[in-house]
């Protein structure tokens, strides 16, 4: 567990267990795109806890949830490390899902969060780290670009 600062307020870091799935699966409903994506009920399905499984399951992969000082979820990032050859072997850091709850946005824990995030990276081997964020999210790319982050690439996905 590691603790993190902002606005002046605790938090705590840690990685998540089976317990936390309902709060992340709210945390990723609560915003515009989560709401049309995610199911209005937060009890995890099959499908959920197998992905949960495998997740927490391989070394590669640390699901964080973020509490606040009463203890509940009030955040979440799914970080995974990426091996590659290009860039001299590079290790990257993955971040995808983060959240932070709506009752605690604007506070500074989102940057918090990423900044948590990087030094994790780091403690990894990780040299660089990357993101992708819908196009939609405007809010969220000037977020990220105010912690640092370029947008360097276009992305492309296709359902299977």
């Amino acid at each position: 567990m590691d603790d993190i600062t902002a606005a002046g307020a605790q938090f705590t870091v840690s990685r998540a267990d089976r317990e936390h799935l309902p709060a992340i699966l709210a945390l990723l409903r609560d915003d515009v795109l989560g709401a049309s994506r995610e199911p209005v009920d937060p009890t995890p399905t099959d499908t959920h806890e197998r992905a949960f499984e495998a997740i927490t399951a391989d070394p590669a992969h640390h699901l964080a949830v973020v509490h606040n000082a009463a203890g509940d979820v009030v955040g979440t990032a799914h970080l995974t490390l990426l091996p590659g050859l290009r860039r001299g072997g590079t290790l990257r850091l993955n971040i995808e899902a983060v959240r932070v709850s709506s009752s605690t946005r604007a506070t500074g824990l989102g940057a918090a969060l990423i900044e948590w995030a990087h030094e994790w990276g780091r403690r990894q081997g990780a040299t660089m780290a990357q993101l992708t964020s819908d196009k939609s999210r405007t809010a969220a790319h000037r977020f990220y670009g105010r912690l640092g982050y370029a947008a360097s690439h276009e992305g492309f996905k296709r359902r299977l």
